[in-house]
């Protein structure tokens, strides 16, 4: 802690054990997985798209798992992470609107989404195929969760330091601060043993 406040950080947290105390799913994928959807030359419009199907594409990806699944403490974890994902489209929705107000209602929006792909930059069905038994208990599907929250903030940061639109940065910003709340809140379930 020390460390980083003196190299400058403002705000350094101890996450109680430490890296070695994960026990959960950890990063995966090369480092620029998710990068070839954003040239750096895209206007605010087109990053706010570009969210909005990531976070449809997670929601999709919770709904499958809820199809399939047989234990109803998973599905409603899921339900919840799917409320969060909905909250968040709906926050982007409003965001598109100030910046294109001849949208009007989201299925405009849906239209406009051209990937297949869930936050983090993970192809849904591919996922799935790799990782449907890590749902098979509501302890794995919350750590998996998280890690697939974890990409998808580390993809929004890299997201704005790429753009070169300071609108864009913006935006990347504000969507990494409401990936950095979810975080948040999934790691208090963690702590309260809620899993």
């Amino acid at each position: 802690m020390q460390f980083l406040a003196g190299a400058g950080f403002k705000e350094a947290y101890n996450l109680k054990g430490g890296i070695a105390a994960w026990q959960g799913f950890t990063a995966s994928g090369p480092m620029e997985m998710g990068m070839a959807y954003l040239s750096g030359e895209e206007k605010p419009v087109d990053v706010v798209i570009l969210a909005y199907g990531l976070e449809n594409g997670l929601l999709r990806l919770y709904n499958k798992v809820i199809e399939t699944t047989s234990d109803p403490q998973v599905a409603g974890l899921l339900e919840s992470l799917v409320r969060i994902e909905e909250a968040h489209k709906k926050m982007l929705f409003s965001l598109y609107t100030k910046l294109d107000p001849a949208v009007q209602n989201r299925e405009q929006l849906d239209s406009l989404i051209r990937l297949d792909l869930a936050e983090g930059g993970f192809g849904i069905e591919e996922f799935l195929e790799q990782n449907h038994s890590a749902f098979a208990s509501r302890v794995n599907a919350l750590s998996l969760a998280m890690m697939l929250e974890a990409q998808a903030l580390d993809l929004y940061l890299r997201y704005g330091q790429k753009s070169k639109d300071q609108g864009c940065k913006e935006i990347f910003h504000t969507i990494s601060e409401e990936e950095k709340a979810h975080l948040a809140s999934l790691g208090r379930l963690v702590e309260a043993g809620a899993a």
